[in-house]
């Protein structure tokens, strides 16, 4: 009788735990994905960061035809389930110039490449994309007539319709996912509830609006002590001032007791790095360059993760006499930023 009721209550546990992700534990786990931040899409007059952009996703539409290198084992890269956008969509996010507004056009270019979910644009993969610095204020705080904040929400809403998302922030900003049993969490400019007072930029434009808040709710309603890998991204990272060291510590003890297997951020360069508050177990971060550069894949499948840099290479950009810059490459692209390791998987 006693062991009976010792495996109903092991069964019960167990049940509790897959319950609190409502997603069963590693089902054959083999995401593959795309990410790229920094597009700073602009007006029809300076198109050439446009073009580099496109070209970019030329090769991403074109991604499946690769291989991984050979220091990473090799293989055909899998079909990507989507492209993750870090923020800085556009270049400038309350701009009028001479009565034409520059940020509705720059978003008319962001939104006729990267189109919504892998149909209505020039990328064949669905997006999921947050705001940046250069992005524009909260929807209703524009003084050009025109949010991408404002669009975002409303992309937001279509994406949980379509079933590509599965929560929402109650502002319709901050959002949330799963590939397979891996959950992905899009936090905008940076997990915090508010602009810290130390910060010197616009606290109207780059209020964070309770990306924290939503953190903290969305893991312990979706992924629970289940152990789900979870990848969490935003614009900035932990190198940044526009982020203070004492709110990154915030963040991190908000989700340390959850399985953070990557951490996505851009705005301030590429590369890799492992970073934690000191003392702390470190995150493995991905510092996502310029969609103009190049774009990451990443492979999470089994307990293994994988990672590299696909680049532009032997590329310059020299600047012209009237200020203006032209592009100066060769067609070559290469790998850069490799990264292989193994997660914590239950």
């Amino acid at each position: 009788m006693r062991r009976s009721l010792l495996a109903a209550l092991f069964l019960s546990a167990c049940a509790t735990l897959s319950r609190a992700a409502d997603v069963p534990l590693n089902p054959g786990r083999n995401v593959t994905f795309i990410s790229t931040s920094d597009c700073h899409y602009r007006t029809a007059e300076n198109r050439q960061n446009n073009d580099w952009d496109r070209e970019t996703l030329q090769q991403i539409n074109a991604v499946t035809d690769l291989q991984w290198p050979q220091k990473l084992g090799g293989g055909r890269i899998e079909k990507p389930r989507g492209v993750v956008v870090l923020g800085d969509c556009i270049d400038d996010g309350d701009k009028v110039v001479q009565g034409k507004n520059w940020s509705a056009e720059q978003y008319k270019f962001f939104v006729a490449d990267f189109g919504l979910d892998g149909t209505d644009g020039f990328l064949k993969y669905p997006v999921f994309e947050g705001w940046g610095n250069h992005d524009g204020p909260p929807a209703g705080a524009d003084k050009g007539g025109f949010s991408f904040q404002a669009n975002l929400k409303q992309r937001n809403a279509v994406r949980k319709q379509k079933g590509l998302i599965s929560n929402v922030s109650p502002n319709g900003l901050h959002y949330s996912w799963d590939w397979d049993d891996v959950h992905f969490v899009q936090l905008n400019i940076y997990p915090a509830d508010k602009q810290n007072p130390k910060v010197r930029y616009s606290p109207k434009w780059h209020d964070p609006q309770d990306s924290l808040a939503f953190l903290k709710e969305d893991l312990a309603k979706n992924v629970g002590t289940s152990g789900r890998p979870v990848v969490l991204m935003s614009h900035c990272g932990f190198d940044t001032d526009w982020w203070p060291p004492e709110d990154h510590k915030v963040a991190y003890d908000a989700a340390k007791p959850y399985n953070v297997v990557l951490y996505l951020y851009g705005h301030s360069g590429t590369g890799l790095k492992d970073w934690a508050p000191d003392g702390e177990k470190k995150w493995t971060c991905i510092n996502d360059g310029q969609t103009t550069a190049g774009f990451f894949v990443v492979q999470i499948a089994g307990d293994r993760l994988r990672a590299a840099y696909r680049t532009r290479e032997n590329a310059k950009v020299k600047k012209l006499a009237d200020g203006k810059t032209e592009r100066d490459w060769d067609g070559t692209w290469g790998w850069r930023w490799l990264l292989d390791k193994k997660t914590v998987a239950p």
